[in-house]
């Protein structure tokens, strides 16, 4: 049976390039999330490491099976009889390449289900800043929503925001929550997070979770914080306001939800359409 209404969860973090202090801090938040009430609780992309160069993320990060960080989260997940999407965690899938792999755990402490992010930043920015993110990851191929308890729930993450195709196909494959854990960089994230989160949310008329990585990394890279919930009107129901790691709880309606779509009943219609060429 869905709970329509339940207090969620959202963690803010600075991962570093150590594994196991960053497992501990992400339990340690999730913990303070769970005390607040929360019983769904979302961390950000890379969430158990954030490191740059290939050599040392390939001397640090195993295949799922060998993996110490899902076993630590899923048996969080049980003793506290919550609802886990654990942004990423990079997943060594052959000798070179990493998937970006979000997952979401059940109160049993099963994993439901499990996404690869599918779009790779691969971008340059002015001032020198450049990411190639498809050097080391392989892209996933396939879109992923799951139901739970507290609703149908939509995996993606990060640069996916960009691209709201994937958030309509998952809307219309029944989502009323989408989570979009992130590492957006400082420029792009100031310019563009606020206003690309609240227009997915009015797009699909879903719940948009959105924890992300804030501040210096030990790696150097710079990330934005600003971990947001936005409801299916497009309205900011929660925000970390700044880059500091912490956690930030508030109450989810999936009333809302029907709600919107019955005032804007964009994703029903739909009509097939072509490209014209000029004077056609």
């Amino acid at each position: 049976m869905t709970e329509t209404s339940f207090t969620a969860g959202l963690v803010q973090m600075r991962s570093g390039r150590d594994p196991e202090a960053n497992l501990t801090e992400a339990c340690r938040l999730i913990g303070e999330a769970a005390d607040g009430g929360a019983t769904l609780i979302a961390t950000p992309e890379m969430t158990s490491l954030l490191e740059n160069k290939s050599r040392d993320l390939f001397a640090k990060v195993k295949d799922e099976v060998d993996s110490e960080a899902l076993p630590m989260f899923r048996s969080l997940a049980s003793q506290r009889g919550l609802w886990l999407v654990i942004g990423s965690l990079p997943i060594k899938v052959s000798d070179d390449k990493v998937a970006n792999r979000s997952y979401l755990i059940g109160p049993d402490g099963e994993v439901a289900a499990h996404y690869d992010k599918i779009h790779m930043f691969d971008v340059d920015l002015e001032g020198g800043e450049s990411y190639r993110e498809s050097r080391n990851y392989e892209p996933g191929k396939r879109a992923v929503c799951a139901d739970t308890s507290l609703g149908r729930i939509g995996l993606s993450v990060c640069y996916d925001l960009r691209f709201p195709h994937l958030y309509r196909t998952l809307a219309k494959a029944g989502a009323d929550i989408l989570t979009v854990p992130a590492a957006f960089t400082r420029k792009t994230g100031a310019a563009h997070w606020h206003v690309l989160l609240r227009a997915r949310a009015i797009e699909t008329g879903c719940y948009v979770l959105a924890p992300a990585q804030g501040g210096v990394h030990e790696c150097g890279r710079e990330t934005y914080g600003h971990s947001l919930a936005v409801s299916p009107w497009g309205e900011i129901v929660a925000e970390i306001d700044g880059e500091e790691p912490g956690v930030t709880t508030f109450e989810i309606d999936l009333a809302a939800v029907q709600a919107a779509r019955q005032a804007v009943p964009s994703l029903t219609h739909d009509r097939d359409w072509h490209l014209a060429e000029p004077g056609a």
